[in-house]
């Protein structure tokens, strides 16, 4: 029997380990942006992304449904030891044919650069031992989240000691690429106490082959417009241009992983909760409080990013990223959009097992992102990735709530979301004016931060209790803060 952990313990148990998954690059990204430069960071850019395709087809859909099909009988050991060695199977016979074809490909068509991309290799085959859905499907985030940060410190160290120069860029490739290796590797110890071996079957693992790959797609999707993007960049672009778009798509994506955290924690419990009877009254109390959470972060995140980008880059980065300030102001409006669907689709779509909702949404968003892509990278370099991006986002959205407006309360949440992207907008002009407060750039950021904070928390909270009479994130703060009062 699977101990019930407590909602807010698991969300900041996710949010950390999401953030770790982020961190080890944001912690070396000024030290790797001066030490290795803009073309060699091009370079590894390029040949990730192509190994994470091949990483794509190792996993298929297992993150998502293999998170859903534990939680569903987590609380039976006998039915999880059953359903994980048949998913895991299926998953060790994927990563074997993907590792050889990642080596075939290596041997015979990367020509140039060959060894960044051979210790790439690395990454590629740290699908084999991945379990972190099952993790996640029985709630164990403190479990993942220490264990990651054990290897995240490490993996930070060795590229601090190690990585001394550009020529040193396959060393940065291989010290990144077998951190996966060992994030994965952690991880068994605890698989070993609460898994116990099933011999697997054929029918057993084949029960699980079509919806896997029914969330594989999305994934691949998803990869057109997160990645696909890096590669169409490095064809038609210069490798600096690459390095430029991906650390300011780097820095979109920490507020993004944020939000989603909580998805992270919701899902499983949706999932279990669906799977029971007489659960109908909790279920929209936590959606409705993780929709209007994850609108008033995003609302926050994005403004607040967009305001502070072309302080930011320059002064993180180095000046000759000064690029990624433009870049980042231009791509922060994705995190809005990023956040709403993916609290929708982790608290609603997945859980109830919609997942041609799910699907189609993706398929359209990937053909939407193709199609700019073409037409606009090769005019407009890393602007036209980032004009793609954004219009994928949002046709992913559009669709997914469309789609799901009878079933969900669509008019609260779209008034919501509307009300804290205005609020947004007015921190975003206060923070923008203060820009040039003074020389020293730790302090205009400094000043541009706290004033952007007081201006949003105090319009958003103002809206929650006096317009919306919904009080319940401000009455949540207030406790984090051990401030007994609370709002009725």
């Amino acid at each position: 029997m699977v101990k019930e952990t407590g909602l807010k313990k698991n969300f900041l148990y996710s949010m950390c380990y999401q953030i770790l998954t982020l961190i080890l690059p944001l912690i070396t990204a000024p030290y790797v942006t001066r030490v290795l430069g803009a073309k060699s960071l091009g370079i590894y850019s390029k040949s990730q992304a192509l190994a994470h395709y091949f990483l794509l087809f190792t996993m298929l859909g297992v993150n998502n449904y293999g998170n859903r099909a534990i939680a569903r009988v987590r609380d039976d050991r006998a039915k999880a030891s059953k359903t994980f060695w048949e998913i895991y199977s299926f998953q060790i016979l994927t990563a074997v044919i993907v590792t050889i074809s990642y080596g075939i490909y290596c041997i015979q068509f990367a020509s140039e650069n060959r060894l960044i991309y051979i210790m790439q290799a690395f990454y590629v085959m740290s699908g084999l031992i991945d379990v972190n859905w099952c993790c996640f499907g029985m709630e164990k985030f403190k479990l993942t989240t220490i264990r990651s940060m054990s290897v995240r410190i490490l993996t930070a160290v060795s590229v601090f000691t190690l990585v001394k120069s550009r020529d040193d860029l396959w060393l940065y490739t291989f010290i990144l690429s077998f951190s996966y290796v060992l994030s994965g590797l952690v991880i068994w110890p605890f698989i070993k106490r609460h898994i116990d071996f099933v011999k697997p079957t054929w029918a057993g693992m084949k029960r699980h082959i079509k919806p896997n790959l029914v969330l594989f797609w999305p994934v691949i999707a998803i990869s057109l417009y997160n990645i696909m993007d890096k590669l169409m960049l490095g064809w038609f672009s210069e490798d600096e241009e690459v390095a430029f778009y991906t650390y300011a798509e780097r820095i979109v994506t920490i507020p993004t992983t944020l939000i989603l955290a909580l998805d992270n924690v919701i899902m499983p419990k949706m999932s279990n909760l669906y799977a029971s009877e007489g659960k109908t009254e909790k279920i929209r109390y936590l959606m409705d409080n993780v929709m209007l959470f994850a609108m008033f972060m995003a609302a926050a995140m994005g403004f607040g990013l967009a305001g502070v980008a072309d302080v930011f880059a320059p002064w993180f980065y180095g000046s000759a990223f000064t690029r990624c300030g433009y870049f980042i102001l231009i791509l922060s409006p994705v995190i809005i959009v990023k956040a709403w669907a993916g609290a929708l689709r982790t608290q609603f779509i997945i859980p109830t097992g919609r997942d041609k909702i799910y699907v189609v949404s993706l398929t359209a968003g990937a053909v939407v992102n193709l199609i700019l892509n073409t037409l606009l990278i090769p005019r407009m370099n890393g602007v036209g990735a980032i004009i793609g991006t954004l219009a994928a986002e949002f046709v992913v959205c559009f669709i997914q709530f469309f789609w799901c407006r009878k079933d969900i309360d669509i008019n609260n949440y779209l008034i919501n979301g509307i009300s804290f992207c205005i609020i947004g907008a007015i921190m975003f002009l206060v923070v923008e004016n203060l820009s040039y407060v003074c020389e020293n750039v730790l302090i205009t950021m400094g000043v541009q931060v706290f004033c952007g904070v007081v201006v949003y928390v105090f319009l958003a909270c103002l809206y929650m209790i006096k317009i919306r009479k919904n009080p319940v994130l401000v009455n949540e703060g207030l406790k984090m803060l051990h401030i007994k009062y609370q709002f009725k």
